[in-house]
């Protein structure tokens, strides 16, 4: 199975603002973002002409680092969102936030959507009373995500329940903290979807 071995914070220093792929270390001080706001490598200080085609490429990546997507997944959910009705960017954000690793990040019952992921694959999180370890299954509206019976009480969602990092949950969500559940109101709009992301570039990216 694909997965990103990059060093995260490399990433964010490339899209040059704070994608939060780390959790805590995002919100302190010694964040790389914040010492070092320019991009890795030893031609990182230099100036770069920005074509179009560059600002729409970096769009894309900043999208999809932020969902920790790769690109062949993201190519395939762009292809979805072309085929449903609607705006295609608005689509593709909906398809991304409703990933199962995102729903529970978006709940905070984790701190990144990376330690979200770990969760999902080590079978700590249900959906509607059954098991699901694929960090990709889409959720749908009504739909109920929990926490495992037995997973309750681990150090990493007991701690950054009561975390004042813990990020603002979004109206399309209703969480329970004392059962560890949450259940999808209904699918996000655009404006319900927190994501410093201009999905038009994305579109145009791919239409070429």
């Amino acid at each position: 199975m694909a997965r990103q071995i990059e060093a995260v914070c490399k990433l964010c220093r490339r899209e040059q603002d704070k994608l939060f792929l780390k959790g805590d270390k995002c919100y302190l001080e010694k964040c790389p973002v914040e010492r070092r706001p320019f991009p890795p490598g030893e031609h990182g200080r230099r100036r770069i002409k920005e074509t179009q085609y560059l600002v729409q490429l970096r769009e894309k990546q900043r999208a999809k680092r932020t969902y920790g997507v790769l690109e062949k997944q993201f190519r395939r959910y762009y292809q979805l969102a072309s085929r449903k009705k609607g705006i295609t960017g608005e689509n593709l954000l909906q398809i991304l936030e409703l990933r199962l690793d995102n729903i529970i990040y978006r709940t905070g019952f984790s701190s990144s959507r990376a330690l979200g992921r770990q969760l999902v694959k080590h079978n700590h999180v249900t959906v509607n009373g059954r098991k699901v370890n694929i960090p990709s299954y889409l959720v749908k509206e009504g739909d109920v995500v929990a926490i495992a019976d037995k997973s309750r009480e681990l150090l990493s969602i007991q701690g950054f329940l009561k975390s004042k990092n813990r990020p603002q949950i979004p109206d399309w969500l209703s969480v329970d903290d004392k059962k560890l559940t949450a259940k999808v109101n209904y699918v996000p709009a655009r404006e319900d979807i927190a994501v410093p992301v201009r999905e038009q570039l994305i579109v145009e990216l791919y239409s070429k």
